[in-house]
């Protein structure tokens, strides 16, 4: 099969034929009909995260937001069958674990992040092995296009999994999202499906308008302005309820929490760069003088993308709106290329092998 494969960081990736996977035991192998090019894949493809003990290996097949077809599956899988309509969440869990049972498949004691460790090869490829395939994979309803879906595997599901589950969005609470890529737009269209009022916050004016066309309320050029929380504080009153940093740099991360109001909710999505290395100064003695609450938010459970698949089917969500463009597996390298100075808008999406 067809394979992106990591051969040196920040180099084209090689697309080479490579040996396609089998289903064994309790796996699954997927046909893949669309997988999105997310902001992680950059930071697997230039070496980040060797902190969290991610960084991929040479050799590494990167992606990690699939939705395709099942081909086969092992002699062990029970509620997934050859032909099913699927999307792959990319915190794939054993199924088993304490947290798995209880309902936390996303903080799996033995966790493997789909694309970034060598047992869990990625789905910038024709097809992708998924372990544990009776609890991983996510049948999709019926109707909706492998592309439009593509998002659930990482970059929708973990905004909403963000704002509906971890944090607590009200109705007509203010909401800021720091950094307007892909999950932070995202962002922006599920925290106004959840009645929140969003301000959107990025250096791009084409990002700032397709949050407003995503539900944005207001937005904030941080090129043009001084101090973005006190822009921010102007616009909520005060300042939100619920900020989110959707990017994971020292700058957007320390503005959040600087855009909240008391008793706020800074909740974490990005994850950082090589200049921070997985470590970010807080302004701690006003959290503690406004009891601000941070939190950190991974992924998604899979056995809750029904609630996401009900607000689909009464049309309060509609993850397609964050795709951008379709390409096909020639122009990955492109695309993450494109990614080191936040060229990419929306989520473009791999629908050609």
């Amino acid at each position: 099969m067809r394979a992106a494969v990591l051969d040196a960081y920040g180099e084209p990736l090689d697309i080479r034929d490579v040996d396609a996977p089998s289903a064994d035991g309790a796996s699954a192998v997927v046909a893949v009909e669309a997988c999105g090019i997310c902001r992680s894949d950059w930071h697997g493809w230039q070496g980040d995260w060797e902190w969290l003990g991610l960084k991929p290996e040479a050799g590494q097949i990167l992606g990690h937001e699939p939705a395709g077809r099942v081909l086969s599956v092992g002699d062990d899988v029970e509620t997934i069958s050859e032909g099913d309509h699927v999307a792959i969440p990319f915190n794939l869990g054993d199924g088993s674990c304490h947290q798995c049972r209880n309902g936390h498949g996303n903080t799996c004691e033995s966790v493997m992040p789909l694309g970034f460790v060598e047992p869990a090869q990625g789905a910038f490829a024709e097809e992708v092995r998924v372990p544990a395939a009776d609890y991983n994979l996510v049948h999709l309803p019926d109707g909706v296009s492998s592309t439009d879906m593509a998002g659930l595997g990482c970059r929708f599901m973990t905004s909403f999994h963000a704002l509906a589950h971890r944090a607590s969005v009200d109705a007509g609470d203010w909401v800021v999202v720091h950094g307007c890529g892909g999950v932070g737009l995202s962002a922006v269209h599920i925290a106004d499906a959840l009645g929140g009022n969003v301000v959107a916050v990025d250096l791009q004016e084409e990002k700032l308008a397709k949050a407003r066309d995503l539900g944005a309320f207001e937005t904030v050029n941080a090129s043009e302005v001084e101090d973005v929380p006190r822009e921010v504080m102007g616009i909520t009153d005060g300042g939100a309820d619920v900020s989110v940093d959707a990017l994971g740099i020292a700058q957007t991360c320390t503005n959040s929490v600087m855009s909240l109001g008391t008793r706020g909710q800074h909740v974490q999505i990005g994850l950082t760069t090589q200049d921070e290395q997985g470590a970010v100064s807080l302004p701690t003695d006003l959290m503690v003088m406004r009891e601000i609450e941070f939190i950190g938010s991974l992924g998604m459970p899979p056995t809750r993308y029904d609630e996401i698949f009900e607000m689909v089917a009464t049309g309060k969500l509609d993850p397609s709106g964050v795709i951008s463009e379709t390409v096909s597996l020639d122009d990955v390298s492109d695309k993450l290329a494109a990614m080191t100075d936040f060229e990419t808008v929306g989520i473009p999406v791999i629908d050609r092998f």
